[in-house]
C-alpha cells in the first residue's frame, strides 16, 4: 500500500475522533476537538507530500513531438534486409526502449556491443537482466 494512502486513512481517523469527541461529554473537549483536527489536517498535508509525483503530462508531449524520430531510431535494419526493433528483445517494452535511446543505444546492434555494467549503472537495474538483454540481442542479429 502506498504511504500517501496510509497517510490518508490516519488522517480520516482523526476526523472520526473529533466526531466522537463532539458528541460525547468528554474532559478538556475544545482542546480534543482542535488537537484532532490539526493532527488530522497535518496528516492529510504529510500525505499529500509523499504522493507519486506524475510524468506523464511531461514525457506525452515528449514523445508526440518526437515519435516520427523515434521509430526511425529504434527499428535498425540486418545485412540480411531484416528491421528490427529495440521492443523485439525480450523483456524490453516501449518504455524501456524508450530510455534505452536517450542514452544513446538507438539500435539493436548498438545494444549488443553494450557493456552490461555500464548500461546496467545507467539504467539502475541489476547486470543479470542487461546482459540478457545483450545476449538476446546478439541472438536476434545472428538469427537475422
Amino acid at each position: 500500500m502506498r504511504l500517501d494512502h496510509i497517510l490518508y486513512t490516519v488522517a480520516i481517523i482523526f476526523f472520526i475522533m473529533t466526531g466522537i469527541v463532539y458528541f460525547y461529554q468528554v474532559v478538556l473537549r475544545e482542546l480534543w476537538i482542535v488537537a484532532t483536527i490539526v493532527f488530522g489536517l497535518f496528516f492529510i498535508g504529510l500525505g499529500y507530500t509523499q504522493r507519486p509525483k506524475s510524468t506523464a503530462t511531461v514525457t506525452t508531449t515528449a514523445t508526440t513531438q518526437t515519435k516520427p524520430k523515434e521509430e526511425e531510431k529504434t527499428v535498425s535494419e540486418t545485412p540480411s534486409g531484416v528491421m528490427l526493433e529495440l521492443t523485439e528483445i525480450k523483456g524490453i517494452g516501449v518504455k524501456r526502449a524508450e530510455q534505452l535511446k536517450t542514452l544513446g543505444f538507438k539500435t539493436v546492434e548498438d545494444l549488443a556491443e553494450a557493456s552490461a555494467e555500464d548500461l546496467a549503472s545507467k539504467l539502475k537495474v541489476s547486470p543479470k537482466i542487461t546482459k540478457r538483454w545483450i545476449e538476446e540481442a546478439r541472438k536476434l542479429l545472428k538469427k537475422a
